[in-house]
């Protein structure tokens, strides 16, 4: 496969990768069918690599903590998924960072078991976190490092056998971080590369042993996958995030700045990016739609704070504007044309950061809401306002919405906030006046809730609730002496 430049459509491809066919998958299956249920490791079984994996979690954390090293993978990532070299070194420390949290003891404590006593002398229970087996990961496009390793190691961690499936565009980043994994100790048998299109990768799912998927990605294609897999899978899939500013107004600056890094950093393309703003009635009093607008305004492709969006088209992207304001009072806030001077391919998107004004009774109407509820997973973001007899129509918005990742309460009101939060749902929520969408760090749990099968990363619970299950194992050794056979039952 060749994978185009991103941003010029006269300059040489980036690169090129294997295009698998369904013909060549023997080697992988038969990798796969190597590996048991019971994993390659487990608390009874191979205990030693627990400890081993802390030590390539350690060494590997060093490694992309080294000036040269972390610069190299932030500009791989630049290269295939054009963002600013901040966001881009910053999700090569978060990465570190992860790593480093799970050096030394810290893999085996991951499979921490409990006892608990039992009904007579000589018996127990105990609980056990324990591996799948041979897994598969399909990892997106848009965090080319952090994601897909944060779930590798996981799975790793817990004693499976994965092959990873990488986003075609951004193979690269993981290929040479797989060789970093093999520099720092990693047996090159505990997980296979598989760099195909779609259908192929799903022939490998559904017709090898694999015991679990897990997929980031577009809710289209979790859907496909939870279908074929017949619920197999744990998805972190699709995220039309809501941000709602509550009744008391203050630091303007600062909530209109980080609106803008929500909606707009990398392009929008984040399944945490702002996709909905609420604002209350109170904020008209403020400039800050102003503000929001000049900080858009200061993005540019000079420094890839503006750029490319590698899932859309052009036109694509500006039908659906288009098609919102034709909802009655809807109105164009900013953006909605063209980036100027661009080379950018055809067969991606280049749209100016765009918000669209739609009035909150018209957008929950049935012949609008599902248009204004639909991730473009772009820069762009639906803005509407409410009153104070109005937030349980926000409720009732965020209620309809079909995903729910993450989300943002920015108020320090109590009351305000504590009706909100019980009345939602949304698995990653910040609260407060710095509350953002954005926020997928390694310190705290990030993936969605209202779905038995969403995926979390980051934390020992998402480690442990994606990649391992749970076996109770009863041990009853003794046999009273005075033991007398009863009547039968």
């Amino acid at each position: 496969m060749i994978i185009p430049h991103p941003l010029s459509k006269s300059k040489p491809p980036i690169f090129t990768i294997p295009d698998t066919s369904k013909e060549e998958l023997a080697p992988f299956i038969e990798s796969l069918n190597c590996v048991s249920k019971s994993g390659r490791h487990n608390p009874l079984k191979n205990p030693e690599r627990y400890l081993m994996y802390g030590e390539i979690s350690r060494q590997a954390g060093n490694a992309l903590s080294q000036p040269d090293i972390e610069d190299f993978f932030a500009r791989s990532i630049m290269k295939c998924v054009p963002k600013s070299y901040s966001q881009a070194v910053g999700e090569v420390k978060v990465t570190a960072a992860f790593l480093h949290n799970f050096a030394g003891d810290n893999v085996r404590f991951l499979a921490r078991s409990f006892g608990i006593p039992g009904d007579h002398y000589g018996q127990q229970s105990n609980g056990y976190r324990w591996p799948y087996g041979p897994v598969a990961i399909v990892s997106p496009f848009n965090f080319p490092l952090e994601i897909p390793v944060l779930q590798l190691m996981g799975a790793l961690f817990m004693g499976n056998k994965p092959v990873l499936k990488p986003a075609e565009k951004v193979a690269i980043v993981m290929e040479q971080f797989l060789h970093l994994l093999h520099h720092c100790g990693m047996p090159k048998e505990d997980v296979d590369l598989l760099n195909c299109q779609g259908p192929v990768a799903e022939a490998l799912i559904t017709g090898s042993s694999i015991r679990l998927t897990q997929f980031t990605g577009s809710s289209r294609v979790a859907e496909l996958l939870s279908q074929k897999t017949g619920g197999k899978v744990k998805i972190e899939d699709a995220g039309f995030d809501w941000k709602i500013l509550g009744p008391d107004v203050s630091d303007v600056d600062y909530v209109a700045w980080q609106c803008d890094q929500d909606a707009y950093a990398t392009q929008g393309q984040k399944c945490s990016a702002q996709s909905i703003l609420f604002i209350h009635e109170n904020w008209d009093k403020t400039d800050l739609i102003d503000k929001m607008k000049a900080n858009a305004s200061r993005r540019s492709l000079d420094d890839l704070t503006m750029g490319p969006v590698l899932t859309h088209t052009t036109k694509d992207m500006m039908d659906h504007i288009h098609q919102l304001l034709t909802v009655p009072g809807a109105s164009l806030l900013f953006g909605g044309k063209e980036i100027e001077n661009h080379d950018i391919p055809d067969v991606y998107g280049a749209i100016q950061p765009t918000a669209v004004f739609v009035p909150l009774k018209e957008m929950l109407k049935d012949e609008y809401f599902d248009m204004c509820a639909t991730e473009l997973f772009a820069p762009f973001q639906v803005v509407t306002r409410f009153g104070d007899d109005e937030v349980d129509l926000v409720i009732e918005a965020c209620e309809r919405m079909s995903h729910h990742l993450t989300a943002a309460i920015v108020s320090n009101d109590d009351n305000f906030q504590t009706k909100l939060l019980a009345n939602t749902v949304n698995g990653t929520t910040y609260t407060g006046k710095r509350a953002r969408t954005t926020g997928a760090p390694q310190n705290h749990w990030f993936g969605p809730a209202g779905d038995p099968r969403g995926a979390g990363l980051g934390t020992p619970e998402s480690i442990k609730l994606v990649w391992s299950c749970h076996r109770e194992i009863i041990k009853d050794n003794i046999i009273p002496r005075d033991w007398i056979q009863q009547k039968a039952t």
